[in-house]
C-alpha cells in the first residue's frame, strides 16, 4: 500500500473501531494469540456489518472478497476497499474456482484473509454447514486458520436492511488451527479439517453470545 492508502485504512479502520464501540458497545474477547505469519480468519455470517466488525477489530488487515455491488456507494465503497475488501462479480463470486485462485493469490502474496465458509449469509441467524472451499483453501496455502464467531449483528441488520440498530455485538477469536496436521492426506484430510472448522466455531458461539 501507498503511504496515503494506509492513512486512508487507519482512518476507516479506526472509524468503523470506535462507531461500533460507541454505537453498538462491541465486545471482543481473544482466547489465545495471532500467529506470527499470515493466516486465515473463518467466521460465520448472517449480515452485511459482519467483514466490517473483523475488518475493524483485528489488528492487522484481513482481505475479502465482496460482491461488486457494495461498492457502488461510492463513499462507503472506498471505505470498504480501504478496509480490505476486493470487488467480485456476481457471476465470479458464484465461481469456486474464481474464489480458491483469488484467495490463493492474496495468501501467497503475504496477506491475512478472511472466508465466511457457510457459502453465503444465513437467514435465520444461525450457523449453518460449512463448504468445502475453506479447507481446500487452508490446505492448498499451508496457512493457518483463526476462527472467529460473531454474535448480534443478524439483529442489528439482517439481511435486507439498510440500517445499523443500536444493539449489542460482541466477537470471540478462538485459537489457531495448524492446518498442516491435515496436509497431505487428500480428501479424508479436507474431510476432518472441515469437521474441525464447524467444531471451532459451534463451541465459539456461546462464549460469543454470553457476552451480549
Amino acid at each position: 500500500m501507498t503511504l496515503s492508502n494506509k492513512l486512508f485504512y487507519f482512518f476507516v479502520k479506526w472509524f468503523f473501531y470506535i462507531s461500533l464501540k460507541v454505537y453498538n458497545r462491541i465486545s471482543i474477547r481473544w482466547l489465545s494469540p495471532l500467529p506470527r505469519r499470515n493466516y486465515i480468519v473463518i467466521a460465520n455470517h448472517c449480515s452485511n456489518l459482519d467483514p466490517v466488525v473483523m475488518g475493524a477489530i483485528f489488528p492487522g488487515r484481513l482481505r475479502f472478497l465482496a460482491k461488486a455491488e457494495l461498492f457502488e456507494p461510492f463513499i462507503f465503497g472506498s471505505m470498504v476497499r480501504a478496509l480490505g475488501a476486493t470487488p467480485v462479480q456476481k457471476q465470479d463470486s458464484q465461481s469456486a474456482g474464481a474464489a480458491l485462485r483469488a484467495f490463493l493469490k492474496l495468501l501467497d502474496d503475504g496477506e491475512n484473509v478472511l472466508l465466511f465458509p457457510e457459502g453465503g449469509r444465513s437467514l435465520n441467524g444461525k450457523l449453518q454447514p460449512l463448504e468445502g472451499g475453506a479447507a481446500l483453501i487452508a490446505l492448498k496455502s499451508g496457512a493457518p486458520v483463526v476462527p472467529a464467531f460473531v454474535a448480534g449483528t443478524f439483529e442489528a441488520m439482517p439481511p435486507g436492511s439498510k440500517f445499523v440498530k443500536p444493539l449489542h455485538l460482541s466477537v470471540v477469536v478462538g485459537g489457531t488451527i495448524d492446518t498442516t496436521d491435515y496436509a497431505g492426506r487428500g480428501r479424508e484430510g479436507r474431510e476432518l479439517l472441515l469437521r474441525k472448522l464447524e467444531e471451532e466455531l459451534v463451541s465459539l458461539e456461546p462464549k460469543a453470545r454470553a457476552l451480549l
